[in-house]
């Protein structure tokens, strides 16, 4: 498989699995407490990416061995996989799944600001700027908030919600900053733990309790989902593509999640969908376009440039 193709199926993968957790967040919520969902969530992913990282991974390069693959491991578990779905999960209990998407996709946005202060190899052009905002644009059509429920009434949800999306883009942030030696699999292997533990001691601090979970076929399929298929598998290839695209770039899978969290409520909890996300849809298609215009520039220039190298020259006699 190329590296633009394997590229191409991380970022589908994340986004489409990523963008199944606002649905099933939703369901699940019903049946259990927001942290100990999370925790339980995680629980289940670490066991399942364990069992991959130690089949699919030599042991030398499962052991971290420096400071930076601790720091990087730590960065994993902590802000972008433990604070950023804890925030998330806790907020969705008081907005819905559409304003929640809106203010999660704003990850990309703060990931530059992150990135600027950070790294020095991350720089975003005035082109890549552009295709942000209209993509962004986009986001907004496909959610198609009532303004007055974006910025009125449970203002607290929102707040929990944002916190969420700055988690995750700082987190991503230091994750490229870290600059590891261990693949994104080994890392996220170990990360997954840093989080279970975190997010059960969330839980535990705030009086959630275990007889508070309704176990239904329909708790055991949205733990299951948000467990293996947005934990563990999501994982692998979220990671994967910020290791290969940098965090600025990777981010962008959450420009897309709200498609797939407005496709997903249509199919299974039978919601419209309006002209307007349609819209929407073209105008995050709209932006990734313009953002690519760099890679596409690069890709021309040196093309050119290996072109040229093997022209003749025309040397005066």
């Amino acid at each position: 498989m190329t590296g633009t193709r394997r590229r191409l199926v991380l970022f589908v993968l994340a986004s489409v699995l990523f963008g199944g957790t606002f649905v099933a967040a939703k369901a699940g919520l019903e049946y259990f407490p927001p942290l100990l969902f999370v925790a339980f969530r995680f629980d289940i992913a670490a066991v399942v990416l364990a069992v991959y990282a130690v089949a699919t991974t030599s042991r030398d390069q499962l052991v971290p061995r420096t400071a930076r693959d601790v720091a990087g491991i730590l960065a994993t578990g902590v802000f972008v996989i433990g604070l950023a779905n804890s925030f998330l999960f806790v907020g969705q209990q008081e907005v819905s799944s559409g304003v929640g998407s809106i203010l999660f996709s704003l990850n990309p946005i703060l990931t530059p600001v992150f990135a600027a202060l950070l790294l020095s190899d991350e720089r975003l052009s005035a082109r890549g700027a552009a295709g942000m905002l209209v993509a962004l644009v986009g986001v907004a059509f496909v959610v198609n908030p009532d303004p007055a429920t974006l910025l009125g009434g449970a203002a607290v949800g929102k707040a929990i919600v944002f916190l969420g999306a700055v988690c995750g883009a700082l987190g991503s942030v230091l994750v490229r900053w870290a600059d590891t030696s261990l693949s994104s699999t080994a890392r996220t292997a170990w990360a997954l733990p840093v989080s279970a533990v975190l997010t059960h001691a969330l839980s535990l601090g705030t009086g959630e309790s275990l007889a508070a979970v309704t176990w239904t076929p329909m708790a055991l399929v949205a733990l299951g989902y948000v467990g293996i298929f947005a934990g563990a598998v999501a994982y692998i290839a979220y990671f994967g593509l910020l290791d290969d695209v940098g965090a600025i770039r990777g981010n962008l899978v959450f420009y897309v999640v709200p498609i797939v969290a407005t496709l997903g409520g249509s199919v299974l909890l039978g919601e419209s969908i309006s002209t307007l996300t349609l819209v929407g849809f073209a105008t995050i298609f709209a932006g990734f376009a313009v953002l690519g215009g760099d890679s596409l520039v690069e890709m021309v220039t040196r093309r050119y440039t290996a072109l040229a190298a093997h022209l003749p020259t025309n040397e005066a006699a």
